[in-house]
Formats: structure tokens, sequence, C-alpha cells
């Protein structure tokens, strides 16, 4: 394996990623606005309205719905990687079975 095939690995563009995600980051927090918050600044937003105001106040649960979505994108990213995987290359697809078998552990633990 060439040093050019290593570089463009998923994993090695990953993290190239998440270092220019990074130090945008950093960028941008220096930039961003320095004032200082008004008293309601982490107050839940519910179209304006708070719950005292409003005597039909909903506030739905989405708990159910992460997992449903943090499934179906952990087993699309794992079928499109093994998909498409290189041939001869098979320890990648087999290390990412086993990531996404670790995160379904971790998701439908009691």
């Amino acid at each position: 394996m060439t040093i050019q095939n290593i570089l463009i690995t998923t994993p090695v563009i990953f993290l190239v990623f998440l270092l220019l995600l990074a130090l945008l980051s950093v960028y941008l927090k220096r930039k961003a606005d320095k004032t200082p918050s008004g008293k309601h600044a982490f107050d839940p937003y519910a179209c304006g309205q708070t719950k005292d105001a409003v005597s039909q106040y909903v506030n739905p649960n989405f708990r159910r719905m992460f997992y449903l979505a943090f499934f179906f994108t952990v087993m699309h990213v794992l079928v499109m990687i093994v998909a498409t995987a290189p041939k001869g290359h098979t320890l990648l697809p087999v290390a990412y079975i086993a990531v996404g078998a670790l995160a379904m552990l971790i998701l439908f633990r009691k």
C-alpha cells in the first residue's frame, strides 16, 4: 500500500476534515459576539410562547426518533463504506463492521 493510497482512505480524510473544522472553530470563536447574554438566553423556545402563557403547551419528546435516526445513519454509512471498499482491502470493511456492531450494542443496551 503506497502513501498515496493511505492518504485517501476514509479515516485519514475524516481526520483531516476534523482538524480543519477544529481550526475553523477556533478562528470563528475569536470572531464571535462577546456581549453578555440576556436573562432568557437559555430558555427553551416554543414558537415565542412559554409554558405559563399557553394552556395547550406542547413539549414533544424526540428520544425514540433519535434512536431510529442514529440506527439508520450508522447502517447507511456502514453499507456505503463496505460496498465501496477497494478490491483486496478487507481489513477496513471488517473494522467498520466491528465499529458498527459496537455502536448497535451501545444503542440497544438496557
